[in-house]
């Protein structure tokens, strides 16, 4: 799978006209709901996030973020915003770094869909998986650090926080398998038989543990959704939490991984300063107290499918014009490369250029 080019999705940019609203409602809101708030409003929207359009929003010397459900018509259980807010709000209280949230708004009078306020992380995000111009110890601080925080979230005790009923507890991969194959079938624009391969395989090949793991999930843990320190290489903030539920956490920890047999498959990872697969997978290991993992290329498979089946919903909502970023179209094009990749990993035979 292809990499965005990283500098798309630094910065802020002016409201694109399809994500524009009244700015005096989310002033109102604001006045009455966040506690603190003063100053005039005014609004720029981050370039990434081509999911849920997110907001910097200025108000005096206040910084804020605020992501929303994208206009339009919309895939059932998408874009559920109220479920990040729920989740932040949860971790708040453990040693698992999220941004502060503020409010939650689910009247779509206000600014005319869902969205959530939540505190402005001032910090680094890292775009290029292999740490772009940042030295060889800088990058294995980044991906140590990312390691170390998503074991922390799935040691996280979930009915001790208020998230027992977050999801179902049990058979994760099962469910999401029949969740992305149904959404992958709805938002289908061509014919693509690897992700037919793997349709089949992947639900008559569940690894047994499936049936009892269960922790707090992320669904979508990479580098790029922590926000690292200004100056170390600590993550300050987990971002992007849409995905999140009650999951297997091999599951997620494989997706985080996912990069070992893409982007960085042929980089020289003694010269990156990046830990090689096996010691990321040893370092997690010993940080939640397993052993080991076993039917790890599944995993890996699993997980490949899954973002392809993401990426051919926004290839459709590029079709339909509500797809949030410039890069979206681009994501798309890449289901059908990153769906060849996941078969890979099951049927060796298959040649990767």
């Amino acid at each position: 799978m292809a990499e965005f080019d990283p500098s798309a999705n630094i910065g802020t940019i002016p409201v694109q006209e399809r994500h524009r609203f009244d700015v005096e409602r989310l002033e109102l809101f604001m006045v009455e709901n966040v506690a603190g708030y003063s100053g005039r409003l005014t609004v720029e929207e981050f370039a990434g996030g081509q999911s849920n359009p997110t907001y910097l929003l200025h108000a005096g010397e206040q910084q804020y973020v605020m992501r929303r459900k994208p206009p339009g018509e919309l895939l059932k259980s998408a874009h559920a915003v109220d479920r990040e807010y729920r989740v932040m709000s949860a971790l708040a209280g453990t040693d698992v770094p999220v941004a502060r949230t503020y409010a939650l708004c689910m009247d779509d009078d206000v600014i005319g869909t869902w969205f959530y306020v939540m505190e402005c992380l001032e910090g680094r995000v890292i775009w290029d998986s292999t740490g772009g111009s940042y030295s060889a110890q800088e990058r294995g601080e980044f991906w140590d650090a990312a390691n170390d925080v998503l074991a922390r979230l799935h040691n996280v005790d979930f009915k001790a926080v208020g998230l027992d009923d977050f999801g179902k507890q049990g058979d994760y991969i099962a469910r999401q398998i029949n969740r992305w194959s149904s959404q992958y079938e709805y938002t289908k624009t061509v014919d693509n038989p690897y992700m037919d391969n793997l349709i089949e395989y992947l639900p008559a090949n569940i690894p047994t543990e499936d049936k009892f793991a269960c922790t707090i999930v992320h669904g979508d843990p990479k580098i790029d959704n922590m926000m690292m320190h200004p100056s170390k290489g600590e993550v300050i903030g987990i971002l992007d939490w849409e995905l999140a539920t009650l999951g297997n956490p091999i599951s997620d920890f494989a997706y985080m991984c996912m990069r070992y047999r893409d982007s960085l498959r042929d980089a020289d990872l003694k010269l990156l300063g990046i830990p090689k697969e096996e010691e990321y997978v040893e370092a997690y290991c010993r940080r939640t107290n397993r052993s080991g993992i076993e039917n790890w290329d599944y995993y890996i498979a699993f997980n490949m499918f899954r973002l392809a089946a993401i990426l051919q919903g926004i290839a459709r909502r590029v079709m339909d014009g509500t797809a949030a970023s410039q890069q979206a179209e681009e994501a798309g094009s890449g289901a059908y490369n990153l769906s060849k990749l996941a078969w890979a990993q099951i049927d060796k035979s298959v040649k990767i250029d």
